[in-house]
């Protein structure tokens, strides 16, 4: 048997709107895909003949991919109109079709009508049974996960899929390194407690490890994405601060790198100066300070508060005295942001002196509290899922106007970037735009 997994094209903000390539230092960087693949496959009995797809490297258009028995795809709602298109082509030339990721487990009753088999929940618990009712012929049209998967009895990541599939189109500067799932918090449009729980689940420390040799056999790096920043919980720091530990001492010998740690202001405004020490010493030279979910950046950018603004400051400053460049997203579109919103981040960029920043458009990912919030308050003027990306105004604001706030997107990058015109990076400096 042969299961091809597919992983679908989406738009990133200069794809959507290539007029910012005039304003922003940075090739188009086109990101490694997620985890969600590489660690179903890690669960697909030894037996069973795996391949991978990229689909943003080699569209199905290119003369079509290699014969499957079966093709899975993941994916999250950017993605979902490809895949959705996709499913019904490769169904009408006869071929089985299997879905899964974040937007089939929210919205599986949307997905069903373009494949075989719809996958909901995290995939691990119920994959092999799906292989083999495929192989037996008695595919069912959805499989549920009811329990989050036992992260200690799950194999490690086969990073190799992915490794493997790499050529001169697709050299990815750094890949995600999950360590931990499910988060606690009930943020306005993140996804993740509703798909893997709001309890934290930890990785064992040695399947970490293990991923992270993997990816540095090939001379890769990894990166602590935004979800990573629970480990700077208070119950979850010591564990962390381990993993930074045996990273600094072993980093050389292993070749292992890190790119970056995403979190949050209040997360670092909470640290102890002495984990800013271990992150510099594991080799960590940028956070990935992801705004617009938390209380001080909403209330910094929205109403202008005072305290919250200083606070933010302070959290910048706090990178900058430690040596770890922070690198912000400021999210537009909340319910409190306004007109002087846009103007707000730029005069805050202006006088910490930030040197990266990106900008995203608040966006109600089905399934979460603002989805469940603008559907209630019939406020969704868009459902096409492809501009459910981060860069196109999908919902009715309540403070300005669509039109408004979409403009006020493009000119912060605009704006930001023209006042830095002499900025000059190296493209790999910049590289974690996923412009």
């Amino acid at each position: 048997m042969r299961v091809l997994f597919v992983y679908p094209a989406f738009e990133r903000h200069a794809q959507a709107y290539p007029e910012l390539k005039e304003h922003v230092p940075c090739e188009e960087y086109i990101g490694s895909p997620s985890l969600g693949i590489a660690s179903i496959a890690a669960c697909t009995p030894k037996d069973v003949d795996q391949a991978f797809v990229d689909d943003r490297i080699h569209p199905f258009e290119e003369g079509g991919w290699p014969e499957a028995d079966l093709y899975a795809f993941s994916f999250f709602t950017p993605a979902a109109t490809r895949a959705m298109d996709l499913g019904d082509r490769l169904r009408a030339e006869g071929k089985t079709v299997v879905m899964g990721g974040i937007f089939p487990s929210m919205m599986p009753e949307e997905v069903a009508p373009h494949a075989d088999a719809v996958v909901v929940g995290e995939g691990e618990t119920v994959w092999p049974q799906l292989i083999a009712d495929a192989r037996a012929g008695t595919l069912k049209a959805r499989y549920q996960a009811d329990e989050p998967a036992d992260l200690a009895k799950l194999p490690r990541p086969l990073v190799e899929l992915y490794l493997d599939a790499e050529d001169e189109n697709f050299q990815p500067d750094d890949y995600p390194l999950q360590i931990s799932r499910g988060c606690p918090f009930n943020c306005d449009s993140c996804v993740i407690p509703c798909v893997m729980g709001r309890k934290i689940r930890f990785f064992p420390e040695e399947t970490v490890w293990e991923t992270l040799k993997a990816f540095a056999a090939r001379g890769k790096r990894c990166c602590l994405t935004e979800d990573t920043s629970l480990m700077f919980l208070s119950g979850a720091r010591r564990r962390f601060r381990k993993l930074l530990r045996r990273i600094a001492e072993h980093r050389e010998a292993e070749g292992i790198a890190l790119s970056y740690i995403g979190t949050s202001m209040p997360l670092l405004l909470n640290l102890e100066d002495e984990i800013f020490e271990e992150i510099r010493a594991a080799g960590i030279e940028r956070f990935y300070l992801v705004g617009g979910f938390d209380p001080i950046t909403r209330a910094a950018f929205g109403p202008g508060d005072a305290k919250a603004t200083e606070q933010a400051e302070r959290c910048v400053k706090r990178c900058q005295d430690a040596g770890v460049e922070p690198y912000v997203s400021f999210l537009v579109g909340n319910e409190e942001d306004d007109e002087g919103t846009f103007d707000r981040m730029l005069e805050f960029s202006n006088r910490v002196k930030l040197q990266i920043a990106e900008f995203a458009v608040a966006t109600p990912y089905p399934g979460t509290p603002m989805w469940n919030k603008m559907i209630a308050e019939e406020r969704i003027i868009d459902r096409t899922w492809r501009r459910y990306n981060d860069t196109t105004v999908v919902f009715q604001p309540r403070n300005m106007s669509p039109e408004r706030l979409q403009q006020g997107y493009l000119d912060l990058w605009r704006l930001f970037y023209e006042s830095r015109q002499d900025l000059k990076m190296a493209d790999r400096s910049l590289c974690t735009i996923q412009f």
